[in-house]
């Protein structure tokens, strides 16, 4: 390896320093504590308001009944999903941005996203889902995705450069399938199939934030382990190589995780927009680093969800909007500001 490759690794992907780390983990606390309160906020807020005091009570099953119930069985699940799916989804728009070298790449950016829209749609409007339900569906839809992207974009190996190209070519496939569908289907039908499509919420339950736990306890430290080891991946496929990195399996194994905390998350909650991209632009900005931090882009992303859920449950007086109408107009500014970055930088990153 040359001097001058040593001296780019050494600018690109420096050592954490005492500074830094004390900066990364005063950020994570920092977005853990403000997670913790909107979703204490969330626990309260609703049709019934209650009080923090009786929240805190009925959490621990103590206080009036009817508040317990509606605590445990109504709110506490939607907040879990929210937080979870949230802390997914910016893991994995963190890998993917870090994997390609690119702030524009994230999971509903290439893709996958609308390709598990696309599996549930067709599931719902055909009848094709064989009693496999919305979420093993739709994660079914985002892991074909997925392969198709990898397997298009394979040339001797893989680069962030063909997965973004192939994952934006897919992406309008799948929109426009989707559209097909929706389209053609029956009205009831398509009212079901929009309510998932643009990322709701509303009536989420224990059934199914468990599995969502389960995969999160598998996914969340793979992708905490992989971080650390793509960073040299921003110097380029050569340099990463030279420097020991096994290019074609990290690569493959950020595929995958990211995949899959992508696929459980939009399987969840439906396809939150702009969560996965914008998260990990935050915490890379409030961390102070030169890559998204997959931790603090998790706690971001879980925040940024938590968020929007309140002002999507209050807004409407008797009614509730899906937290991804909320997300995409929060999000569209953040997109247009990272494009202009972007062409004034003169490079997709």
């Amino acid at each position: 390896m040359s001097l001058t490759a040593t001296r780019h690794f050494r600018l690109a992907a420096p050592p954490v320093s005492g500074t830094l780390r004390l900066r990364l983990v005063a950020t994570g606390a920092g977005a853990g504590a403000l997670a913790f309160l909107l979703g204490c906020l969330g626990l309260a807020a609703g049709e019934f308001p209650i009080g923090l005091g009786e929240v805190a009570a009925a959490l621990v099953g103590a206080g009036d009944p009817g508040t317990v119930v509606v605590v445990q069985e109504l709110r506490l699940p939607r907040v879990a999903t929210g937080l979870l799916v949230g802390v997914a989804f910016g893991l994995s728009g963190a890998l993917f941005q870090t994997m390609t070298r690119n702030p524009l790449a994230s999971p509903d950016m290439i893709g996958l996203t609308q390709g598990a829209g696309t599996a549930v749609v067709a599931a719902i409007v055909l009848g094709w889902d064989g009693g496999l339900g919305t979420q093993l569906v739709g994660l079914l839809g985002a892991l074909v995705t997925a392969l198709l992207v990898y397997v298009l974009a394979w040339r001797r190996g893989t680069t962030g450069y063909r997965i973004v190209l192939v994952g934006i070519g897919l992406s309008w496939m799948c929109t426009s399938a989707t559209d097909y569908l929706l389209a053609h289907g029956g009205q009831f039908q398509a009212q079901a199939a929009l309510g998932w499509l643009v990322g709701n919420l509303n009536g989420r339950g224990w059934a199914g934030t468990v599995p969502l736990m389960g995969a999160m306890l598998v996914l969340v430290p793979a992708a905490l382990l992989l971080g650390r080891l793509c960073r040299t991946l921003q110097l380029g496929d050569d340099v990463a190589a030279g420097l020991g990195t096994p290019v074609q399996r990290v690569r493959l194994g950020l595929l995958l995780t990211g995949v899959g905390l992508v696929a459980f998350g939009t399987a969840a909650a439906g396809p939150i927009a702009f969560v996965a991209l914008a998260a990990p632009q935050i915490a890379q900005r409030l961390a102070g680093t030169a890559w998204p931090p997959p931790l603090v882009s998790g706690l971001t992303g879980g925040l940024v969800v938590l968020g929007a859920d309140l002002p999507a449950r209050v807004l409407i007086p008797g009614g509730e909007l899906p937290v991804g109408i909320v997300t995409g107009v929060l999000g569209a500014p953040v997109l247009l500001w990272l494009l202009v970055r972007v062409n004034r930088a003169g490079s997709g990153g």
